[in-house]
């Protein structure tokens, strides 16, 4: 048996739709990975970079889970992201 291929043509507008907009959501997730990628410094990505490119490239996990798993962020610490600074005294009035 030979599966009959759908074309653009059979579908609904509805599923036009979704079709376009999980197209357009997985270029969106793709390009923002490769872009974070692209500018990060070695020191601020969990594992290589090579790994990140190739994972990047496989929709949708890779770029999910590139923007998720790995990213470091240096400016953050502890589970509610505070960033670690010098706490200051309130200011009286008076």
């Amino acid at each position: 048996m030979t599966a009959k291929r759908t074309r653009w043509a059979d579908l609904s507008r509805a599923e036009r739709a979704v079709l376009l907009v999980m197209v357009a959501a997985e270029f969106a997730l793709t390009s923002a990975a490769a872009v974070d990628l692209s500018f990060r410094a070695r020191r601020d990505v969990r594992g290589r970079k090579t790994f990140w490119w190739a994972a990047i490239l496989v929709p949708p996990v890779g770029p999910i889970a590139y923007l998720l798993l790995g990213r470091r962020h240096p400016g953050r610490h502890g589970p509610a992201g505070d960033s670690g600074g010098e706490v200051r005294p309130r200011r009286g009035r008076g």
